[in-house]
């Protein structure tokens, strides 16, 4: 009588433990899925480390690097270690005064808004992180969107393409794709382009590691 129980309970424990799995693949064609379970799992995040490269396109093809360890804890403390081009180069943001700490052969404190800590596209250090990134995933996706929203999956990642309004400059369409891990779902690539696919950057977010217990101090 027990093993008759326990085999007509096994298919339906199957099915229960194959579903969400089965739902999610039915699902990841929807980017406002997407968004969601990408919000969803930010939301389960205090802090969280990557080796970030951002690789920035010339004309001719050829591209410049930065290489840096990105730490952040929420609500908003953020902290750049980098490895290249500025090698043992420290910033944090922010300090007691709002400002941002660049730590070298020399200390300075600079406004977020100071050109020293923009990238060319006009991002500034307060706008770095991967809460904000989703939001502006979400963005490119709805309202500012300006084509037809291409999703692909492969065996580790989901890959978003769109065109749409450009994150950061004010009347400039970009061409995103956006490679999200799917173990985590958290973005790991981020590809942007010309309307007619002319490459501009390329941010890889390596060897992410989230909720590892970092100190305040480590800011400070």
């Amino acid at each position: 009588m027990n093993s008759s129980r326990v085999s007509m309970a096994s298919p339906i424990l199957i099915l229960a433990l194959l579903l969400p799995s089965f739902v999610d693949a039915l699902n990841l064609s929807d980017p406002g899925f997407l968004v969601k379970k990408m919000e969803s799992a930010y939301a389960q995040v205090n802090d969280y480390q990557a080796n970030l490269e951002v690789r920035t396109y010339r004309e001719d093809g050829s591209f410049e690097t930065k290489k840096f360890l990105y730490t952040l804890k929420k609500p908003k403390w953020i902290r750049l270690d980098f490895e290249s081009p500025y090698s043992g180069m420290i910033l944090i943001y922010p300090d007691p005064d709002g400002n941002a700490v660049v730590r070298y052969f020399f200390t300075l404190h600079l406004s977020p808004d100071n050109p020293f800590l923009q990238v060319a596209s006009g991002q500034r250090i307060n706008q770095t992180d991967l809460g904000l990134l989703i939001r502006n995933i979400a963005h490119s996706l709805t309202d500012r969107r300006r084509g037809p929203v291409e999703v692909a999956e492969d065996p580790g990642d989901v890959r978003i393409q769109v065109l749409a309004d450009d994150h950061f400059r004010e009347g400039v369409v970009t061409r995103y794709q956006f490679l999200i891990d799917k173990k985590m779902w958290l973005p790991e690539q981020v590809e942007e382009s010309t309307p007619d696919g002319v490459l501009e950057r390329t941010i890889f977010f390596r060897n992410l590691k989230t909720n590892i217990g970092i100190a305040d101090t480590f800011f400070q």
